[in-house]
């Protein structure tokens, strides 16, 4: 069930979220906090744990991961995954199955940006390699709010000259729906990512596409319906 209403729409731009949504990425997220964590003695977390603590950004997936004893180490140990993660975050990670050749079809019609959580520096290093078609890489940082915040959707569209009216943002996680509510954004979620496609649901999501190859249908969707 859709929670907003939109009116006079025509969708122009289109936002991103990057981790679980384009690139799969919890591989190497997990291998640097299991590093991070075992250079403090600490034990390492299962890949679904960390599936779980993923969404909010590397500081909290850290906090997240530290035992409830040991959270005042949180700055030490971020310091450590941040330095591992940036010599490894290509190891194992990479777009999921289509999204290339969806980018393609999108990137040539609308103007587009990523918005993540994820530390800037990340974010633009892996947009401009892997995703150079994509207008704007946008992560965390410059004194902005994180996601579920609208600051960084509303950055991305003041950097893209759009406005709330003609965007739409794609995301996989519960802090995406949250962010384009937030944003007074509809939401298109994808169910290949970190959550579940029934969390999606029952978060009531726009629209919830299964392959990449259904957003440029999803995107006119919202034209006619919204």
């Amino acid at each position: 069930m859709r929670v907003f209403s939109y009116n006079n729409r025509m969708i122009d731009t289109v936002l991103f979220d990057l981790d679980g949504t384009l690139l799969n990425t919890l591989d190497d997220l997990c291998d640097s906090t299991n590093f991070a964590l075992a250079e403090f003695g600490y034990p390492a977390r299962t890949l679904e744990e960390v599936r779980g603590f993923v969404g909010e950004g590397v500081r909290l997936l850290i906090e997240r991961a530290l035992p409830d004893s040991a959270k005042e180490k949180t700055d030490e140990v971020l310091a450590a995954f941040e330095a591992h993660y940036d010599k490894n975050k290509e190891n194992k990670t990479k777009p999921y199955a289509g999204i290339t050749e969806m980018l393609g079809e999108v990137c040539a019609k609308y103007k587009t940006a990523i918005v993540s959580n994820k530390y800037g520096k990340a974010v633009e290093e892996l947009k401009n390699k892997l995703f150079p078609a994509v207008m704007l890489g946008l992560g965390e940082g410059g004194g902005r709010k994180k996601k579920p915040a609208p600051d960084m959707p509303e950055y991305a569209l003041e950097k893209l000259g759009s406005n709330k009216k003609s965007a739409v943002y794609v995301g996989d996680s519960d802090v995406d729906v949250a962010t384009a509510r937030n944003s007074g954004l509809p939401i298109i979620a994808v169910s290949w990512g970190f959550r579940s496609r029934a969390l999606l649901e029952s978060l009531g999501a726009d629209i919830i596409i299964d392959n990449p190859r259904e957003l440029m249908g999803a995107i006119e969707k919202l034209n006619v319906e919204l």
